[in-house]
Order: C-alpha cells, then structure tokens, then sequence
C-alpha cells in the first residue's frame, strides 16, 4: 500500500510539473505571437495603406501606359503581401528567445527557452511557406505584367507568351522543391538529385509542353508566326487572324467568329499559310477575270474610233496608237484589206481602257504589278484577267474596292461593242422558244 501512494504521488508531481512547463510554455508562445501580430499589422497597414497607396496615385498621374501594367496585375499588390510576412520571419527570434519570456517560467525557465527556440523555428518556417507561395504568385503576375507591356510597345514579331508558360512552370518546380525543403528540413539539392529518378516520367507528361517551348524557339528564330498574322492551315480547318500564341496551343479566330485551337508544334512540323507578307507589302492582290463573248470581237472602224475617242482615259492612246499603226501599214503597203496589215480591235481598245483606268483609280497601289492580259480563249470566252494590287488590305474595304471596279469594267464592256459571256440561262432559253414555234 505504501508503495501505491508513493507511485500515485510521484506521477501526480509530474503532472503538476508538465502541466507548469507546458502554461509557460503556453504564455511565452501566446505573448510572443501577440506581439509578431500586432507589428505584422503595422507593418501590412503601413506598406498597403501608405506605401502602395502613394504610388498608386503617382502611377495614376502619369502618361505611360507601362507602369499601368504593375497594377493591373497586381504586381504591387502582391509584393504588399511579402512585409508582414518578412517582419514576423526575422521578428520572431528576438521576441521569443528574449530572456525575460524564459525568465518568467522560474524554476522551468530553461525548458521554456528550450520551448521557446522550438515555436520560433515553427513561426519562421510558417512565414517562409507564406513568402515562397506569395512569391510565386508575384514571379506570375511579373510575368503576365511583362507580356502585357512587351505587347503594348507594339513589338507582336517575336511570340514571347510561350516562353512566358515556360517560365511560370519552371518557377512553380522551383518554389514547390523549395517547399518541400522547408516542411521536411532537408536541402533543396536532395531533391533536385531526386528528379533525376523520374525524369522519363516527367518527360512524358509534359510532351506536349517541351515540344511546344522548342517550336516555340523555332517561331520566334525564324520569325514564322506572331500575333496578329492571318493564316490558313486547312489540315485543321484554320482561316483567320492569330490570337494568341502559347507554349502548347495556337488560337486562331477565324473570319466567321470560330477560334480554331492548333498545337504549337505542328506550326513547325507542318505547313501552313502566313499572309503576313501581303500586310507588310501595302497592298493585296485583286486577281479576276471577264470572259469576253468570242463573236463580238472585231475590228475597229472609223465611226467606233471616234466614239472611244470621246472617252478621257483612251484619247492619248488612240493618238499614239493610231500614228504607230499609219506608219507601220504604210511601210509594208498593205492598206487595201482590213485583214491586211496591223488594225485596232474592240477587245484591245478594252485592254487598253481597262489598264489606263486602273493606273487612275485612287485606290490601286501604282508601286506593285499592274497587269491587263488576255488568257486562252476557252469555252467560256476570251478571258481578260485584272491582276493588281489594292492599296487598303481591310477585308470590308478590299471587297469593296474590287467589287467596284468590276461593276464598271462589266457595264463599260457594252461601250466597246462587246459582251460579257455566260453560260445560257433560263431567260434566254425562253426567248428562243417563240422562233422554235414559227420556224
């Protein structure tokens, strides 16, 4: 029995000692952590209320259109986060080993200071985690501020967004090894080294994003693709304006609104048509044709030449060319014949009408290919193919233009006695049919 209560009264004086070392423990803890709260607030209010709060009104001020950026995506914002963070991290050893919070568990007092070092290590790597996880958001918001301002400087040759993928996953390894270093207290090399392991593995999950970073090099090498450009690839059915070039995906919009989603690396192993080239040349091509009906091609007669000379954009060629052709037929002798010697025609006065009207319209590019040529003669006709460039490459305003000029040149036809062929209609069927009955 006597040994019962000296075993009872023994652990009974354990308890009453854990339980006093574990209330200063417990004080010291609380007391410190009031004090890293009340200067982690001061030192948020201070950095977000007065600091970030005076550039914003700077920033607000003034005409650049960079520095906008920073606070539209929360670069500042975010860097905010990292004071109160940073105070308590390098706070938190001066408030919890100071000897006068050891000194006031008495007897326990080298316990405490034990206890003490211990929740000081716990609230710095806890602030640690905090400023890697808002590090890593600010490293993002850098990034996307510098795409965004790299952008606005009108600098689309060179895609920059992939690489801007690629940084934001490259970072994201980093901080989580540097995570995994501070819960488990263990040097980031450690595991570096580990990647090696499951390198195949990583390699395969994230095919598609290596390929995507080594086109992505190509593309901005060779200059093969930017935003803004308008492509046709019809392996994907792709035909319009590029929206967005990414390290695994390149978004197209195409003209009838879709976005079309093209993997980057097929940009480089497959062929596609950039139109960039007719955007930096001033000009884009109209190339058309009129079929000519055959049987009303003929030669030009006095009455005809005097009727086109009434028309401005022909009467300085008809003077030249009537003089070139008096003394070619008089050299040879060979007057007596319409057939014999060189004669005006209908069709090549048109020629010539067309070409001088294109040479005066305000909307041609007069610095590329003019050209008026007459194609082989078909079933169709004589084709007379308009090959120039216009000067406005907007899509609206091209058709337009071209519209246009082929509305004149098709009613001016008639003018030169001639017609423009088509294929038989209905219509013409049904005036044949009153000839079918009398014949």
């Amino acid at each position: 029995m006597d040994e019962f209560w000296l075993w009872l009264t023994y652990w009974v004086s354990q308890a009453t000692w854990w339980a006093t070392v574990q209330w200063s423990n417990i004080k010291l803890f609380l007391y410190g952590l009031f004090w890293l709260s009340v200067v982690a607030v001061l030192s948020w209010f201070i950095v977000r209320r007065v600091i970030l709060a005076s550039l914003k009104r700077i920033i607000s001020k003034t005409k650049n259109r960079l520095d906008d950026v920073l606070l539209e995506k929360k670069v500042l914002s975010r860097l905010a986060h990292l004071a109160p963070a940073v105070v308590i991290h390098e706070w938190a050893p001066t408030l919890f080993r100071n000897e006068m919070f050891a000194g006031e568990a008495g007897a326990n007092g080298a316990a405490a200071a034990q206890q003490a070092v211990y929740w000081t290590g716990v609230v710095q790597d806890t602030a640690t985690l905090y400023m890697l996880i808002v590090g890593l958001l600010t490293i993002y918001a850098v990034l996307d501020a510098a795409t965004e301002a790299y952008y606005l400087a009108g600098k689309w040759d060179v895609p920059i967004r992939g690489f801007v993928q690629a940084g934001k996953i490259v970072a994201f390894f980093v901080i989580a090894v540097l995570l995994l270093s501070t819960i488990t207290a263990k040097s980031p090399a450690y595991f570096f080294t580990g990647l090696g392991a499951v390198t195949v593995a990583l390699m395969f999950v994230f095919k598609d994003s290596i390929l995507g970073l080594v086109a992505g090099i190509q593309i901005a090498t060779n200059r093969l693709l930017s935003k803004g450009d308008w492509v046709a690839m019809s392996q994907y059915g792709a035909d319009g304006n590029v929206i967005d070039i990414g390290l695994n995906t390149v978004l197209v919009q195409n003209w009838d609104m879709t976005i079309t989603t093209i993997p980057t690396y097929a940009m480089v192993s497959q062929s596609f048509q950039n139109w960039r080239g007719m955007s930096e040349s001033g000009g884009r091509r109209i190339k058309r044709q009129i079929n000519i009906d055959m049987n009303t091609i003929k030669f030009c007669d006095e009455e005809m030449l005097e009727r086109f000379g009434k028309i401005r954009f022909l009467r300085e060629y008809l003077d030249r060319k009537r003089e070139e052709l008096v003394k070619a037929n008089a050299s040879s002798g060979l007057e007596d014949s319409l057939v014999n010697g060189r004669r005006m025609t209908n069709l090549g006065t048109f020629r010539a009408y067309v070409k001088a009207y294109l040479q005066n319209h305000p909307k041609i590019n007069q610095d590329m290919t003019l050209l008026v040529r007459q194609l082989a003669p078909g079933e169709h006709g004589v084709p007379i193919e308009i090959y120039v460039f216009s000067n406005d490459q907007a899509w609206v305003s091209y058709e337009g233009i071209q519209g246009d000029i082929f509305d004149h040149l098709m009613a001016a036809v008639r003018g030169f006695d001639l017609k423009v062929y088509q294929s038989p209609a209905g219509s013409d069927l049904e005036r044949l049919r009153p000839a079918e009955r009398t014949a």
